[in-house]
């Protein structure tokens, strides 16, 4: 069956509690300072008196998805994958519902422990879609999350992500073309890009997750869930002059 034995039974150790607690504090800190890699971290952390070092900081970078805005090699030579995609919506006017979705993941901090939370969000409303809480960065999660919001809402003629490997895919690339939607994908290093879900993100961390800190995962699901229809159904939207997302969106529905 090609399933090794220790594989089979070998379960993954948790994270210490101090490393959870450090990463909370990546997660708080990046939000404000996107551009700090490994080095910078470091630093802050050994600043506030925690011992660590490069490595450490590194592979709890990788745990919970961050990566730093900065220059980069010149990606249009060799050795792209061919499932990247250029950026579609530069200079675009995005003028109606359901012609630019863009969707992300983002690490949650919790009191003893972290979760995935997978996010679509109309780009003309800002009203969110749909979402998924998971302890899991699986890319069947996205496509799962992507093919409900089809289902509820039509077909965007649009979906952006960023390039992380979840987006990445065979089968990515298959569900959105089977569903005739156009593939467009942030610059590398480039979390501007897809500004309208990074935006989302800052709000619901600051507004809610950082708030209300939990270690019961229902509760978190629970909480975000009322968290989400306040914001797209009662929370003015500075950037819809004030409006709430649903009124750009549901009321055209």
């Amino acid at each position: 069956m090609d399933i090794c034995r220790s594989g089979l039974y070998y379960e993954p150790a948790e994270e210490s509690k101090e490393n959870q607690e450090i990463m909370k504090i990546m997660d708080m800190y990046f939000m404000d300072h996107p551009t700090t890699g490994k080095r910078g971290f470091r630093d802050y952390l050994r600043l506030i008196g925690y011992k660590v070092n490069i490595k450490r900081v590194r592979r709890l970078m990788d745990v919970m998805g961050i990566e730093p805005i900065y220059p980069r090699k010149c990606l249009s030579k060799g050795g792209v994958s061919k499932y990247i995609h250029p950026y579609l919506l530069r200079g675009l006017n995005i003028t109606h519902r359901n012609q630019a979705w863009s969707t992300d993941i983002s690490y949650i901090p919790m009191k003893n422990g972290f979760m995935y939370l997978y996010a679509i969000i109309d780009v003309y409303s800002r009203y969110l879609l749909g979402w998924k809480l998971s302890n899991s960065l699986s890319a069947s999660n996205v496509y799962e999350l992507l093919q409900e919001c089809v289902d509820l809402y039509g077909a965007p003629e649009i979906v952006n992500t960023d390039q992380g490997s979840q987006y990445t895919t065979a089968d990515w690339e298959e569900l959105l073309k089977r569903n005739g939607i156009r593939i467009s994908m942030d610059g590398k290093g480039r979390c501007k890009d897809n500004i309208w879900i990074e935006r989302f993100w800052r709000s619901i961390k600051q507004d809610y997750i950082y708030t209300h800190p939990t270690d019961d995962v229902m509760e978190l699901r629970n909480g975000i869930d009322g968290w989400i229809r306040f914001y797209n159904y009662e929370r003015p939207h500075q950037g819809l002059g004030g409006f709430v997302p649903s009124a750009f969106f549901v009321a055209v529905a």
